[in-house]
């Protein structure tokens, strides 16, 4: 291991992931019964095989595991009473009488045949204005929860590095890479050097070339994505700074992240994926990284952001004549 990792994990930045799943943080509450299938299918791959074998079984047959004891789970899926009160807090569930009343929410709504859900919240059959009230509300409690949750002590030192970097390199693939080049565009309009990468070997390319004093981001909700976390690595180990923005800091984008910036875990569905709720939390990190960036740095960022307003405005307002 090398003394910057051991300094990483030492001096407390971030500690290894241990393999086990974490609990969300207690300001997400428990979800919504309807929400538990989605929460399953998202915490699924980070959990153990016993408590992967549990959250099936309560997704699968809500209406049966909601008649059965602890015990009576614990015989069913072949695990123990602990196993069972472990996955309940995972899925953000206090213990596993929260779990069991959510289970027999969720059976009695299927059982009355309400219109299925398209979001936790949204219905198939819901009018277009209560589904734009209810996005609306979404998205409002996603900020506030990455609000909430945002370490601003990690956060000014990321912003310190950014500062002064003589390189920033951003990683990210698919929706996440519109958040970086959202990222890499506002940096460069202040005049940083900063560029937003989605192809995998191009990436790890550039990150081959960062040193001491440059920056490298990486942009992963679920935090396992192999290309980003490969890149990163690849700039951890040739000494650069380097940052994670992620909602799973127990994933493995953590070990090779100086500081680390957690966004909320939004609920997703099958026509709203996590893709497309993260970018809000994404979005909102990326835009207090660039202000914090450009207070410290104003007296070159004010003149910079003006020349590249006047540079654009012919496209605005068409060509100016002569």
């Amino acid at each position: 291991m090398s003394s910057k990792l051991k300094e990483t994990f030492s001096g407390g930045v971030r500690a290894k992931r241990s393999g086990q799943a974490a609990a969300p943080s207690a300001l997400e509450g428990p979800p919504a019964p309807a929400a538990l299938a989605a929460k399953v299918r998202t915490l699924g791959p980070t959990m153990t095989r016993s408590m992967q074998r549990v959250a099936e079984a309560v997704a699968g047959d809500p209406a049966g595991c909601a008649a059965l004891t602890v015990t009576g789970l614990a015989e069913l899926t072949g695990t123990s009473e602990a196993t069972v009160v472990r996955t309940a807090r995972v899925l953000g569930y206090p213990g596993y009488r929260d779990l069991r009343l959510a289970l027999a929410g969720l059976a009695a709504q299927q059982q009355s045949g309400a219109a299925p859900a398209v979001t936790a919240d949204i219905a198939v059959d819901d009018p277009l204005s209560s589904v734009v009230a209810k996005l609306a509300q979404e998205e409002q409690q996603c900020l506030a929860d990455t609000a909430a949750g945002l370490d601003t002590t990690q956060l000014e030192a990321a912003v310190s590095a950014l500062v002064t970097a003589r390189r920033i390199d951003v990683y990210g693939i698919g929706a996440s890479n519109l958040v970086a080049q959202d990222l890499a565009q506002k940096l460069l309009r202040i005049g940083l050097i900063a560029h937003a990468h989605a192809d995998p070997h191009m990436a790890v390319t550039n990150a081959v070339q960062l040193r001491g004093g440059d920056v490298a981001i990486a942009i992963t909700h679920s935090g396992r994505t192999s290309d980003v976390i490969e890149a990163l690595r690849v700039a951890f180990d040739h000494g650069a700074t380097t940052v994670a923005i992620t909602g799973r800091p127990d994933a493995d984008v953590a070990q090779y992240a100086d500081h680390l910036l957690t966004t909320s875990t939004a609920r997703e569905s099958e026509l709203r994926p996590a893709a497309m709720s993260s970018r809000t939390s994404q979005l909102l990190v990326v835009d207090c990284l660039f202000i914090g960036v450009a207070q410290r740095t104003y007296d070159a960022a004010a003149p910079a952001l003006s020349a590249s307003y006047e540079a654009l405005a012919h496209h605005r307002h068409g060509p100016r004549r002569p």
